[in-house]
């Protein structure tokens, strides 16, 4: 994989000095990763929170989607990948130095909306928010969005659909979902980090979705919770499996979570959680390492920031809307890499 490097590249999102104890004095040790947007505040967080202490190792972390950082893991242009998605079987197979996928942090895909008029509260059915991206109910006052809001005021306008341009791991977690609640969606757009949408604009990354709804009345789309939550969107509550509506927050995350047993690959998959309090739709989301490196001392070090990340760096994610790692996921996760080398 990669060598040292001496340059400061451009990067797209992220740039900070952090320090490798195993790199010589005076040297700077640069680390590439491209990947999801998703979890991309609390990485950042992770990195600027240890730069303080640590000086001489660059990180230059591209958030461009999952889709583009499983390409470029693949490809060998980045040492570290980021995805929302688990790497298939197949995917995993094409890369020649070995994949070990490491979960780092968890949280929810929410609905969110810019509704002058509307609720404060609004639910939304199963059936009415698989509607809304099919492309079926296309106006807020339609009667199954109206049957989950008895009393409430729903304007007479036409919802805009917001969906992602990009190859997107969190495309891919909601159109699972939706793939596993509604045959119709099962059978026609499927599951995908890229679909054919049937209906909707499009922006890129979580970013660019958040701002989309922010800037048109009428608007709903999926974003990750921290996003929502920072930005102040109002969040829909949804109806999950057992049928009662639930509001996205880190408890109803927790509950989600807490059937999922990860196995000894570490990947796993949750389109449509068990249990009363659960939040319908949440997720782990990837840190990408190749088993090899050519450099034992891109191995190390990029060891080093993870393990911080797993550890320390899980007392930032509540502040940012992440769920923190349970305590047996973090153990698996720091066995598991010792794998890398």
């Amino acid at each position: 994989m990669r060598t040292m490097r001496w340059l400061l590249l451009p990067v797209i999102s992220l740039a900070i000095w952090v320090h490798a104890d195993l790199a010589r004095c005076g040297d700077v040790l640069t680390l590439q990763g491209a990947g999801a947007t998703f979890p991309a505040p609390l990485y950042q967080r992770w990195f600027s929170e240890f730069a303080k202490t640590h000086p001489q190792v660059q990180i230059n972390y591209q958030a461009l989607g999952s889709g583009a950082g499983i390409k470029q893991f693949t490809d060998g242009l980045v040492d570290f990948g980021a995805s929302d998605a688990a790497m298939t079987d197949e995917e995993i197979a094409a890369v020649t130095t070995g994949v070990l996928l490491v979960p780092a942090t968890a949280g929810s895909i929410v609905l969110a909306y810019n509704l002058p008029g509307g609720p404060a509260e609004l639910k939304l059915s199963r059936e009415a928010y698989a509607g809304i991206f099919l492309g079926k109910v296309t106006q807020w006052n339609d009667a199954k969005i109206a049957a989950s809001n008895p009393g409430a005021t729903l304007p007479d306008a036409k919802i805009t659909v917001v969906t992602r341009s990009d190859g997107s791991g969190t495309t891919f977690v909601f159109t699972n979902h939706l793939s596993a609640i509604n045959e119709a969606w099962k059978r026609g757009p499927g599951a995908g980090k890229s679909i054919d949408w049937p209906a909707g604009v499009a922006g890129k990354g979580n970013p660019g979705v958040t701002a989309l709804i922010k800037q048109t009345p009428g608007a709903i789309g999926y974003v990750e919770y921290g996003y929502a939550k920072q930005t102040g969107m109002p969040m829909a509550s949804l109806e999950n499996k057992s049928g009662a509506y639930v509001k996205a927050d880190l408890e109803s995350a927790r509950h989600a979570l807490e059937g999922v047993q990860l196995p000894a690959d570490l990947r796993a998959w949750l389109p449509d959680p068990a249990g009363a309090d659960a939040y319908p739709i949440v997720t782990y989301t990837w840190l990408l390492c190749h088993r090899k490196y050519s450099d034992p001392k891109i191995a190390d070090a990029l060891k080093s920031v993870i393990r911080y990340g797993v550890t320390d760096g899980q007392a930032f994610s509540a502040d940012l809307g992440y769920i923190p790692l349970p305590k047996n996921v973090v153990e698996a996760v720091t066995k598991a890499l010792d794998q890398v080398s």
